[in-house]
């Protein structure tokens, strides 16, 4: 049974989805202007997670992941650099497309484009405008927030608190009918990209954008809206309201945030002068570090980053590749027989740890304690499915430790051996050859062919029982 904490209940309630052993999520994406920064990194990674476990226990996944291709940074972008606004969002949507990839995020099922969801867009303001929600002013049109009495139910925002805070996310002008009110459509400006609507030629409001993709893409109620913390007000509450009094129906019925990730155990901003783009810690770090990193604390407690604690993330993950490299030796190494008495008590206990992962993660994806069942497993494989172990025993292990790592998508070939083009058979040969040099006493060759390996990303090592490789 897993339990989801529901942003719009403030409590960890029962999942149940709207198909039985399906689930169809919304994860709001980036907008296309830049590389993503390492805060980018923790929605990817989490939610990609909560995916790969449904698909685990055997849900299918219908996971949209939008790009917002049409906004005033993009614009301001494209002016800046004297390029289209078309140039800008392929090149940042394919470099986001590599930075995603590099973290193992598996793509999603869809990737809607604002700019190609324009038709569904605009039908679903006529709609509101027919049902009183939205007026129009000038080519301008905003959603009226006072006609829709549960505005504010998902940030917990009583309407005439915000309305007397005048909250400094939200515009301001004259033409509003309540400070509240948010833009559903807007005129263009000169040298702005536009499409021809009812109101004006221009463009629409970022909210309205989530809210026509995921009735396209999913229907009008969903199962999971998910995105960071900081979208919660005004973005997803403004969401609500578009899709609630659209559709008139709930528009989500589970809402997760992950929190915040701080740098140095400050927020990041550029005018802190600690901004991260992901691309730079990957490459200083190793993408599959960042990913372990991320799933190393809860998804909803705030993250700190550092280079120490990323040091002492890849030093963990780092235990736990060569856990797998042990196993895969120990499974050319064994006794081709029948699990010995005591190797059948000791398999007793990995249901046990299966068993308590399973229990981790129903509980709301608590992947910082999956990842201490999986620590469990491995200190377990390194004490007793070792070399001389049975087939059988070690087998048992392995499996259960590919599979479990495969949940959380920890150990794959990360960005920094990605240009290893080497196949494990042609690294192989090289160890023979190097071996044959060393025999010849042609140590010169033998310490060329480990150079050439280590440029490769591949560190051989000579052990009593041989030579061993892995890949870093």
């Amino acid at each position: 049974m897993i339990k989801i904490y529901n942003t719009l209940s403030k409590q960890k309630e029962e999942f149940n989805s709207l198909e039985q052993n399906k689930v169809r999520m919304y994860v709001c994406g980036p907008t296309v202007y830049n590389l993503i920064h390492i805060g980018n990194a923790r929605p990817y990674i989490i939610f990609d997670t909560v995916r790969r476990y449904f698909e685990s226990i055997g849900y299918d996944v219908n996971y949209v992941q939008n790009f917002t291709d049409v906004d005033d940074k993009i614009i301001k972008k494209a002016n800046e650099e004297g390029k289209t606004t078309d140039e800008i969002v392929d090149y940042y949507i394919k470099e986001t497309l590599k930075d995603a990839n590099n973290l193992n995020v598996n793509p999603a099922t869809h990737h809607p484009r604002v700019t190609e969801e324009m038709d569904g867009i605009i039908k679903m303001i006529e709609i509101l405008i027919a049902k009183g929600l939205a007026y129009e002013v000038n080519g301008t049109v905003y959603y009226h927030t006072s006609e829709f009495p549960e505005y504010g139910k998902l940030s917990k925002k009583v309407l005439e608190e915000l309305e007397a805070g005048r909250s400094d996310r939200i515009e301001m002008t004259d033409d509003k009918k309540s400070h509240m009110d948010f833009v559903l459509w807007k005129p263009k400006k000169e040298g702005e990209p536009f499409w021809k609507s009812p109101w004006s030629d221009g463009r629409p409001g970022w909210h309205i954008e989530c809210s026509a993709m995921a009735k396209k893409y999913l229907g009008d109620t969903i199962d999971i809206h998910a995105g960071g913390e900081d979208l919660v007000f005004p973005h997803h509450e403004n969401e609500v309201a578009q899709s609630e009094g659209a559709n008139e129906a709930p528009f989500s019925n589970y809402w997760m945030h992950n929190s915040f990730l701080n740098i140095d155990n400050k927020k990041m901003s550029k005018s802190l002068g600690n901004f991260k783009t992901l691309r730079a810690v990957g490459e200083a770090f190793g993408y599959d570090t960042v990913r372990f990193f991320m799933l190393s604390a809860h998804y909803r407690s705030p993250l700190n980053f550092s280079g120490e604690l990323m040091e002492a993330a890849k030093n963990g993950l780092e235990r736990i590749k060569n856990a797998k490299i042990n196993l895969e030796f120990a499974m050319t190494h064994t006794k081709v027989s029948d699990m010995t008495i005591e190797e059948l008590k000791l398999a007793q206990e990995l249901p046990s740890l299966e068993s308590r992962f399973h229990e981790a993660m129903q509980d709301d994806f608590n992947t910082a304690d999956a990842l201490s069942i999986i620590f469990e497993l491995v200190k377990f494989a390194n004490s007793y499915a070792k070399e001389g172990a049975t087939e059988s025993f070690v087998k048992q292990v392995y499996e259960l430790f590919m599979k479990l790592t495969d949940i959380l998508g920890i150990l794959y070939t990360s960005q920094n051996t990605s240009e290893v083009s080497l196949t494990d058979e042609e690294i192989q040969a090289y160890i023979e050859k190097r071996t044959a040099a060393k025999k010849a006493k042609d140590f010169k060759e033998a310490d060329r062919i480990r150079e050439f390996l280590n440029d490769q990303g591949v560190i051989i090592e000579d052990t009593r029982e041989g030579v061993r490789f892995k890949r870093v």
